[in-house]
């Protein structure tokens, strides 16, 4: 069995004409060397390998988690609305004026406290507040959602 000489793989091919021949082989051979050596070289990396993995798992993470809030988000803002749908206006309007109560005695517990508080303690409840104003949206449909939640375990119980 005669076997034909290979030139793509960068084995000698035994009827090589020229020395030019021999060279162009050789190059081709180098190439073909170095592109073997990365390529084992990266398979041997596993700490790359690992932060690749790594950084992929992440974003998965976070894309996953960014799903899961605008779930949450969009099923809150659901439930509140049919919570007002549902609420009797009468209840709607005791609500209205215990809020009023409560705003009225925060504010003057924040009168207080800032009064009586030190600066850097002021300073972080300052960033504390803004946030909550940032999301008042869902925190307000997490505090309709928590007290339906706690209606309904307290009517469960009477039972």
């Amino acid at each position: 069995m005669k076997e034909e000489p290979r030139a793509d793989i960068g084995t000698p091919v035994p009827n090589a004409n020229s020395p030019e021949e021999l060279r162009e082989q050789a190059e081709r051979t180098r190439d073909e060397l170095g592109k073997t050596v990365e390529a084992l070289g990266a398979k041997a990396d596993v700490k790359a390998q690992a932060k690749e993995k790594t950084a992929a798992a992440r974003k998965q993470a976070s894309e996953k988690a960014s799903l899961v809030a605008d779930q949450i988000r969009e099923r809150a803002e659901q439930a509140t609305d049919l919570m007002k749908e549902k609420t009797p206006d009468p209840v709607l309007e005791r609500t209205a004026q215990a809020a009023a109560q409560v705003r009225e005695t925060a504010s003057k517990a924040g009168q207080y406290a800032a009064d009586k508080a030190p600066d850097p303690l002021l300073e972080k409840a300052g960033r504390a507040t803004s946030v909550a104003r940032a999301n008042r949206k869902p925190l307000l449909a997490g505090g309709v959602l928590l007290a339906v939640v706690l209606l309904v375990r307290r009517a469960r119980g009477r039972r």
